[in-house]
């Protein structure tokens, strides 16, 4: 893992401080998209909008986490995009899954669901993990035909 994008409300700005310090620790490149501060009042969608369409910009060569109160508001609004695949993941088998079944590129998580011990775990494993070719790529590909159909 090269570098992970990473990008938060104001209501999750801890938890992403937490997450940045960890992946620097283990020398990892990180771009942060903001929030800053948790005083900011810029809504999640504006973040989910910028790291994703880094990722799609960078031909889908990153992966990000997005961070909110709950991670479902970034979830959604990451998954409107053509290409992401975003999951909410606030533990390690569903973080697991969310690339070795199907290949996500952004992780969700929720400040106000999880905590920051947990969530270090999680991305932990989650950066070192790899989709490989096997019995969900049809399913994958089902998804990409999904996305074609829907995202004109």
């Amino acid at each position: 893992m090269h570098t992970i994008l990473i990008g938060s409300d104001g209501a999750a700005v801890s938890l992403k401080r937490t997450l940045i310090a960890f992946l620097e620790d283990k020398g990892i490149k990180v771009e942060d998209f903001g929030c800053f501060e948790e005083t900011d009042q810029t809504v999640y969608p504006v973040i989910a909008t910028k790291v994703c369409e880094d990722i799609i910009r960078n031909g889908f060569t990153k992966r990000a986490i997005l961070l909110c109160g709950t991670g479902m508001g970034m979830c959604i609004s990451a998954n409107k995009f053509k290409g992401i695949r975003a999951c909410v993941c606030h533990d390690n088998f569903s973080a697991e899954r969310s690339i070795l079944s199907n290949n996500c590129n952004v992780l969700c998580m929720g400040e106000r669901i999880i905590g920051h011990n947990l969530a270090m775990k999680i991305v932990g494993e989650w950066i070192d993990l790899e989709f490989v070719d096997g019995s969900s790529t049809p399913k994958i590909q089902a998804i990409t035909e999904i996305e074609k159909k829907n995202f004109k």
